[in-house]
């Protein structure tokens, strides 16, 4: 598969909830972070093996309820893509709704990601993950 078919596999199992078909694009070991307050969303961080990926999304949709997702951009060269989108989510420990533009990094070889860094509002989802829902924090 191409850089561009590998992305946009990713997202289609992603919104498709499919764990496992996410996991399996990915390379074992995988270089993945994404940055923020893991002791606040434990599927932040660093990952290095498929299997870890697969519990990054497990994770997510344990704490997530998803409300809407759209994909903007896609821009490859060569192995490299960069994608950018938004999102809306609700987090089921509080209650709050989460909305962040979200950029991600790809690195593709043969078929598979071997690197991965995505960037969100991280400050708006420690208040999301943070704050009782009627006593928004400031």
């Amino acid at each position: 598969m191409d850089t561009r078919t590998v992305v946009e596999r990713f997202f289609d199992r992603l919104t498709a909830g499919a764990v496992e078909d996410v996991a399996a694009l990915v390379s074992d070991p995988v270089d993945w972070y994404i940055p923020g307050h893991e002791a606040i969303a434990p599927w932040l961080g660093r990952r290095t093996r498929r299997h870890e990926v697969e519990e990054v999304y497990r994770l997510l949709f344990r704490n997530v309820e998803p409300i809407r997702f759209a994909m903007h951009d896609i821009v490859v060269e060569g192995n490299v893509a960069v994608a950018s989108g938004e999102f809306a989510s609700r987090m089921l420990a509080t209650g709050n709704v989460y909305e962040s533009l979200l950029f991600v990094h790809f690195t593709v070889v043969d078929g598979q990601i071997v690197r991965y860094r995505l960037l969100e509002d991280t400050y708006g989802l420690v208040r999301a993950m943070s704050a009782h829902p009627s006593h928004p924090a400031v």
